[in-house]
């Protein structure tokens, strides 16, 4: 089980996992390779990775060489929901780990804090998510945290007319301003919640924040400069329970991502470091690497409901 003081502080962190499902996010950079894990946008920000090696020591125990890590970053992701939401759902299993991990792939990959509606949208849309969807798992910031470089632009030298945003409450930004220095950078040991209102609890206060204009970064305040984006907004942060059972529907579809099945990649045995060509093909003849967890389980045509 995941711990609740990881899914406070982690759970944004994730759904960037997720976003490309084969657990290369997991694998340690080397002398030779700067990985996904430390590029710009992940380091500092992505963190809980002994929890991952931890879930993977237990699991490997009880059944070596079947249960992979993007499997269990998966079951983290879920995990992480019901701790901190008392929302459950089931997760496909089958998963097989990537064997490449780039730093350089990752800012194409992951939507920035800076991103407009339009880009946000054209990024999930790459992703085969729609539009709703990506305001949807939007709502994963009701749970975790930002460095303060993240929202600086929002409260500093805005433009030529404003220092502050203006969209964003006056009280707000002079509480944000107080807390984080005007030269700020990623490393700086500051954050502050993604939602303010109910920091640490899955609920749809991320959207009640939105409309009462307590959006943190540039990318959370987009959700509103577009009409059927504002829709979804103010619907989500009326209908918690609507939000919930779309948000888990989104997860799913979101842990469907670039997943790698049958043959391909491999079952990691140590979620930091790829497998040799030894353990490659051992892990490969086992048996059962397509366990099920819920009612589902991956094959190499797709998700198989048995």
């Amino acid at each position: 089980m995941v711990s609740i003081k990881y899914c406070r502080r982690s759970l944004v962190q994730v759904v960037k996992y997720l976003l490309g499902c084969d657990g290369s996010v997991l694998i340690d950079s080397t002398a030779n390779n700067t990985a996904e894990k430390d590029a710009i946008p992940n380091n500092p920000s992505l963190h809980g990775f002994e929890v991952i090696d931890a879930a993977k020591s237990v699991v490997e125990a009880q059944c070596p060489e079947t249960v992979s890590c993007a499997d269990i970053l998966a079951f983290a992701a879920r995990d992480s929901i019901t701790l901190t939401g008392n929302v459950t759902y089931q997760v496909p299993a089958g998963r097989r780990d990537g064997t490449v991990s780039n730093a350089s792939e990752v800012i194409p990959n992951i939507p920035a804090p800076t991103f407009n509606s339009t880009q946000l949208i054209n990024s999930f849309q790459a992703k085969n998510l729609t539009a709703e969807e990506m305001v949807i798992l939007s709502g994963a910031h009701t749970v975790g945290v930002s460095h303060c470089s993240s929202f600086l632009n929002r409260i500093y030298n805005f433009s030529n007319t404003s220092q502050v945003d203006p969209t964003m409450s006056p009280a707000y930004a002079k509480l944000l301003q107080a807390l984080c220095p005007s030269n700020s950078t990623r490393f700086t040991p500051i954050t502050t919640g993604l939602d303010v209102i109910s920091p640490g609890v899955l609920d749809n206060k991320y959207y009640v924040g939105l409309t009462n204009s307590l959006s943190l970064l540039t990318s959370d305040h987009a959700l509103l400069t577009d009409a059927n984006l504002s829709a979804a907004v103010s619907r989500f942060a009326t209908h918690q329970s609507a939000w919930e059972s779309k948000f888990t529907k989104a997860m799913v579809r979101m842990g469907e991502i670039q997943v790698l099945t049958g043959t391909e990649g491999q079952i990691r045995l140590n979620c930091r470091v790829v497998n040799n060509a030894s353990t490659t093909a051992a892990a490969a003849a086992a048996t059962g690497f397509g366990s099920v967890v819920g009612s589902s389980h991956y094959t190499a045509g797709g998700v198989a409901t048995i």
